[in-house]
């Protein structure tokens, strides 16, 4: 078992107010500070430290889509957001100007972080017990954190200030005034400077000390990504929204003109990310150990229960060889509690204390739609799945009793599933191992795993979320609670950025069908040829043969693969789809029935608003406008 990266085990334990705050003026300071090299490490933590907090489950855009909801006492910033309570006085979750809105463990703002690395690039060059090499190597690591914190600000602002250096104490007031740079002046600045930075940056980080450094890995999946999202539409010739969104002199921040060049270049640098990873030995997780003998009594140590570890165990098994850049932290430390796992972890109905299992972090009925039949397929694109009636009772016959309880009713919808449904989703009548057990759920209102009394702490659609929960975490005390770095990008995703552009750039190839075969072969699935040219269960055969049909395709394969890792939020905006799903109402069943048929009612249990107009882009903060008469306010707000 790996160790936590230590740069950000330093940061853990000091409180956002403790962060160093380095600003131009601070001359004796910053001599100090890079005279030696231990001295110089605070800079480069510092530079670290602005990384957002993806499992910081009051403060995170994990929670900001229709992936997820919780109880209305319960409701985090990013559900305050995908409710339309976005505004420009007092922005949600604002990384242009920070924010601290639920919490004392504020995220400063991203140009905070800029500034730390461009301090740190301007001086650690003083630093008299350092190598030239150690020079470099500290340079790069800032110079891509300086890229990433402007591509973060990019993909929730569109055109934002380049801030490549930092003012000279003598900036005169007009120079303090910068200004937005166009959407493609930022991407172009940002993957100049990664690659920059890939020069000076070792291969790969292995040292346990050190897992989470920015290594050429790293930067070149999140090379990837980026060249993804400049590719896409919302990014990419976006005159449908921004045809009279322009600069003081008129010069339109997004580009009106579509590019299709964008996509080669993105399948280059997707394969670029690929042949470093593998190189390095970034493969496919697998489990490889002895699954615990509670499952073996229930899924008989079939294929299946192979596949279901695969997937339970990609992401909390901790800095396993899928992962390239993990964000982490020690559970124990005082600023750890808040962790999302303990917002989803189910509570132990025999324990006394349940300090950490919070139970009220629940998937929508729409994610548990979205996976697909055994099959390999769309639960509405299978012609062998009882759509129609997929929200009936159905008995689990003894054929489907590893997915859920032989003999007892569940909604179809539950029933013969592809594996990640099951490794991922909990649901009534069906299976859940946490705790050091594996229990049988029962989650009408009043029984064992539902809803008791009127308590806050439930789940209000229904279905409980083991994606994110390591199965042996145990709610107790927050000690208990199995740590692992959050996935920042991992090689799945590689994948799926390869397939994507390939399809986009050329149509449908071998290669992209090959790229997406990785992904569904741990899913336990058939293959994507396999799945759609068979005309006994594809409604639309071949459906796959045709870019358009493949882009679908390669779109659902995404949302399922990377779910509730915070990325679909980001992803339905670049492929302009957010206004359309985030405007739907959130659904589960209804969990204050005790009658098996009443449980099994749809009910609307939450809203999701989203303005085509206003909220693609975040707002600026109005008092930002006020001391910066040059930056333009983005559309509608």
């Amino acid at each position: 078992m790996k160790k936590a990266l230590y740069i950000l085990i330093i940061l853990s334990t000091l409180s956002c107010k403790d962060y160093l705050d380095i600003v131009p003026d601070k001359t004796q300071e910053l001599s100090l500070l890079f005279e030696r090299k231990n001295a110089a490490y605070t800079a480069l933590v510092t530079c670290y430290s602005h990384i957002p907090e993806n499992d910081h489950l009051y403060e995170t855009f994990v929670m900001a889509t229709d992936e997820l909801t919780t109880p209305f006492a319960k409701e985090p910033a990013g559900t305050d957001l995908m409710k339309g309570e976005q505004q420009a006085d007092n922005p949600i979750l604002s990384f242009w100007s920070g924010y601290n809105q639920y919490d004392s463990n504020s995220q400063n703002s991203l140009f905070e972080g800029i500034r730390a690395c461009n301090t740190l690039i301007d001086n650690v060059d003083n630093v008299l017990d350092m190598s030239l090499t150690e020079k470099l190597a500290w340079k790069s690591e800032a110079m891509f954190l300086k890229a990433y914190f402007h591509y973060l600000l990019l993909i929730k602002y569109g055109p934002v200030p380049i801030i490549d250096t930092n003012l000279p104490i003598s900036a005169s007031v007009e120079e303090v005034k910068v200004k937005r740079a166009t959407v493609d002046e930022v991407f172009n600045y940002i993957i100049n400077t990664i690659d920059t930075a890939i020069a000076g940056l070792p291969p790969r980080v292995i040292n346990d000390n050190n897992l989470g450094r920015i290594d050429q890995v790293i930067a070149k999946s999140m090379k990837s990504r980026i060249s993804l999202f400049f590719a896409s539409p919302f990014f990419n010739g976006n005159s449908e929204l921004y045809s009279s969104f322009v600069n003081a002199d008129g010069t339109h921040f997004f580009n009106q003109s579509y590019d299709q060049s964008r996509w080669e270049l993105a399948a280059n640098a997707a394969k670029a990310a690929l042949d470093a990873a593998v190189e390095n030995g970034i493969e496919f997780y697998y489990f490889n150990d002895e699954p615990l003998e509670i499952d073996k009594r229930t899924y008989q140590n079939s294929d299946f229960l192979k596949s279901i570890y695969n997937n339970r165990y990609v992401v909390t098994d901790r800095w396993n060889d899928e992962l390239i850049w993990g964000h982490s932290r020690p559970v124990g430390s005082n600023d750890d509690w808040w962790q999302i796992q303990a917002g989803a972890l189910l509570k132990d109905p025999n324990s006394s204390r349940v300090e950490a299992a919070w139970q009220w972090v629940s998937p929508t009925l729409r994610m548990a739609e979205l996976y697909y039949t055994n099959n390999g397929l769309p639960i509405n694109e299978d012609i062998s799945f009882d759509y129609d009636n997929r929200y009936n009772l159905s008995y689990v016959s003894s054929s489907q009793t590893l997915q859920a309880q032989y003999g007892q009713q569940t909604a179809k919808l539950n029933l013969n599933r592809e594996s990640r449904f099951y490794a991922h989703l909990g649901f009534d009548r069906g299976h859940y191992r946490g705790w050091g057990y594996k229990w049988d759920l029962k989650m009408r209102k009043g029984e064992i795993h539902g809803r008791l009394a009127n308590s806050n702490d439930y789940l209000t659609t229904g279905y409980a979320l083991k994606k994110i929960v390591h199965p042996d975490s145990e709610g107790q005390t927050y000690n208990l609670l199995v740590d692992y770095p959050w996935p920042l990008i991992r090689l799945a995703e590689l994948y799926l950025n390869y397939a994507e552009s390939l399809n986009e750039a050329y149509g449908p190839t071998q290669e992209v069908y090959d790229a997406l075969n990785l992904i569904r072969e741990r899913a336990g699935i058939p293959s994507i040829e396999e799945s759609w040219s068979n005309p006994a269960i594809a409604k639309n055969v071949n459906k796959h043969a045709t870019k358009n049909g493949l882009r679908e395709i390669i779109h659902i394969e995404r949302q399922i693969e990377l779910s509730f890792e915070g990325h679909r939020y980001n992803d339905m905006r670049r492929w302009m789809k957010a206004h359309i799903d985030f405007n739907t109402p959130v659904y589960g069943w209804s969990v204050d029935a005790t009658d098996i048929n009443d449980y099994y009612t749809k009910i609307i249990v939450g809203q999701r608003t989203f303005l085509k107009e206003r909220d693609y882009l975040h707002p600026i903060k109005t008092s930002e406008l006020t001391k910066n008469s040059n930056l333009i306010q983005n559309p509608n707000w």
